[in-house]
């Protein structure tokens, strides 16, 4: 029997989570597969909270989250090999792009974080003056570099990502996309909380648009924003109103992203009547935000996946993307695409689909079609595949 240990502990936010929501129960459904899962407390709280009872093949270890990447990392090397060999698992999947480089155990490294090697991302800071974290960055890229020079087999979801991790590397990657489950994505059917259901509820015939991420720069909010009064113009008389999952104050996201200049151009450009900041929405509720606006956008510098954009087909909203190679692997014909810094580009784009109901049509059918292609159960078994495959 294969024994699996999936070390998830720097699984704290975006696609983290939701890879380790997803893949859990996939592996416990294997009962030819044993798995240890490592993760943060609060993650382990939530498959706790929603009444995950771990079977006989799945087990949970807590590791505390440290202050720091780097006090993470040193710490990281020291304990999880113990953990590893008290398990008794015979392969390590590390999902934090991070590899032991003394592994007990042939290793899997699941790459998934293309800022490192995003010039666009490094512009993007220094234009910002963002110096520390560009200096950040460029360390931990450079330790991202050495696991996959460490590991037995690196693994990204994406093709488009595995060959810029070969550019960059030198080391061959495999692309596993990664799923979707519709049964766990949609089963939460009791009624939306008050709050929510307040801020979502319709009013009058504006287009709903919606853009679901915390506020970091490479998702490219500013070109977003920068659409809105040019799509108000060209959509007139109906209104509009964008849906972000996030807020656009200081301390309100993860990271040490900076949300004042986002605000400012908010401000300047006079759309705030435009903007719904929903803030943060759990993850079982995501289903009843796509469902209540019409189209689903994403502004985006860099992708290695994007499971938004996968949530929104399989909910039956058209997709309008950046022009970027992972978003064309992700959606094909089931999207449209825009040039990725142009507002203008953006919001005659959106302005195409608002005023065409058959195109609407068309594109949420081809949209639920393209969904069903993404399966976490494929994703597990392409993992478990590998995973045999090493030698132990």
């Amino acid at each position: 029997m294969i024994h699996l240990f999936l070390d998830a502990s720097a699984a704290s936010s975006g696609s983290g989570p939701t890879y380790v929501r997803n893949v859990v129960p996939h592996l416990a459904a294997r009962t030819h597969v044993r798995a240890t899962i490592l993760v943060s407390p609060p993650l382990r709280r939530e498959f706790l909270d929603r009444s995950f009872q771990d079977p006989s093949n799945v087990s949970f270890v807590e590791f505390a989250e440290s202050d720091s990447a780097a006090a993470r990392f040193v710490r990281a090397q020291r304990r999880i090999p113990e953990l590893v060999r008290s398990s008794g698992a015979n392969v390590l999947l590390s999902a934090g792009n991070m590899a032991l480089f003394r592994s007990p155990v042939p290793q899997i490294l699941l790459s998934g974080n293309a800022l490192y090697t995003s010039n666009d991302f490094f512009r993007d800071l220094i234009q910002r003056g963002d110096y520390g974290l560009w200096l950040d960055t460029k360390l931990k890229g450079q330790i991202a570099k050495w696991s996959v020079r460490a590991a037995d087999c690196t693994i990204a979801p994406s093709a488009a990502f595995a060959e810029e991790i070969y550019r960059w590397t030198g080391v061959r990657v495999r692309a596993v996309h990664h799923g979707f489950d519709r049964n766990l994505f949609f089963r939460d059917t009791t009624s939306r909380p008050a709050e929510l259901a307040q801020k979502l509820r319709r009013a009058n015939d504006e287009l709903r648009l919606l853009f679901v991420s915390h506020y970091n720069y490479y998702r490219n909010f500013e070109t977003l924003i920068r659409s809105l009064p040019l799509l108000r113009k060209l959509i007139e008389p109906r209104p509009v109103r964008l849906f972000l999952t996030c807020r656009l104050e200081p301390g309100e996201n993860p990271g040490s992203y900076r949300t004042e200049a986002a605000a400012r151009l908010v401000r300047e450009l006079g759309v705030g009547p435009n903007l719904m900041e929903l803030g943060a929405v759990p993850y079982h509720l995501l289903h009843h935000v796509y469902r209540a606006c019409d189209l689903y956008v994403t502004p985006a510098y860099v992708e290695t996946f994007a499971h938004p954009l996968v949530e929104a087909m399989a909910s039956g909203l058209p997709v309008i993307a950046s022009d970027l190679r992972v978003h064309r692997e992700v959606c094909g014909d089931a999207a449209l695409y825009f040039k990725t810094f142009s507002p203008e580009s953006l919001a005659e784009t959106v302005s195409r689909i608002a005023h065409s109901a058959e195109l609407i049509r068309e594109m949420s059918e081809q949209g639920l079609k393209r969904s069903r292609d993404f399966s976490w159960k494929d994703h597990v078994d392409h993992l478990i595949s590998i995973a045999e495959e090493l030698p132990r």
